[in-house]
Formats: C-alpha cells, sequence, structure tokens
C-alpha cells in the first residue's frame, strides 16, 4: 500500500469517527431536551387558555365552582387536590362554548367538560 492510501484511509477513518460522534452527542441531547420541551408546550397552553378565558369574560371562579360540584354529583367523596383549566372552545356566540378542566386527586384524575348555559356553566360530562 502506498503512502498517498494509507493517508487517505486515515483521513476517511477521521471524518467518520467525528461525524458518528456528532450524532450521538445530538441524539443525546435531543433526549434530554424532549421532556422540558413538552412540559413548556403544556405551561403555555396553560397559560393561553387562562389567557383566552379572561379576555372573553367568562368568570374562572365560576367555572371552576361548576367543575368542582360536578365531581361532587358523579363521584361523591372523591376529593379534589388539583383543579387546572386545560381547554377553551370559545365558539361564536355562547351556545357552544365549552371548558374542560383536569381534577387530580388522592383517587386518580377525572376531566370534567363544562357547557355555558346564559351565564352559568353546567357540566357536560365527567370521564
Amino acid at each position: 500500500m502506498s503512502t498517498w492510501e494509507i493517508v487517505a484511509l486515515v483521513v476517511v477513518a477521521v471524518v467518520a469517527l467525528f461525524f458518528l460522534g456528532g450524532l450521538a452527542g445530538a441524539r443525546a441531547r435531543d433526549r434530554s431536551r424532549a421532556g422540558s420541551f413538552d412540559e413548556n408546550v403544556r405551561a403555555a397552553d396553560e397559560a393561553l387558555e387562562r389567557a383566552r378565558a379572561a379576555d372573553r369574560g367568562w368568570h374562572r371562579e365560576s367555572m371552576e365552582a361548576a367543575a368542582r360540584a360536578a365531581i361532587g354529583d358523579s363521584r361523591p367523596g372523591w376529593s379534589v387536590d388539583e383543579l387546572q383549566l386545560v381547554l377553551v372552545d370559545d365558539r361564536p356566540g355562547i351556545e357552544e362554548d365549552r371548558a374542560h378542566f383536569l381534577a387530580s386527586g388522592t383517587d386518580g384524575e377525572a376531566r370534567i367538560v363544562l357547557a355555558r348555559d346564559g351565564d352559568t356553566w353546567i357540566a357536560e360530562s365527567v370521564d
């Protein structure tokens, strides 16, 4: 084997090692970012839904009261530790407005869908 062939072989091997090392590093970085990215998206979505609800004149306190009453009716004795507004479905008019809450407690989680009936909120479903 001549000298130039050996040099070319070494250069190709070094380039391949750099490529594989960069690929492994990029995968590790992507795996570490995936969890924090999902958390950031979830937090942004919740903040957006709270802002939309506040801007449209929806009353968070009455919505939460209706969600807690729905849990009390459908699951007596179930305690709600945390109640999060996760989706606001604000359609034209008020007849099709919906609010989705996620209730969590010691017995698990429940999704409450509220529908607007004039100025009051009623439970449409509890899953």
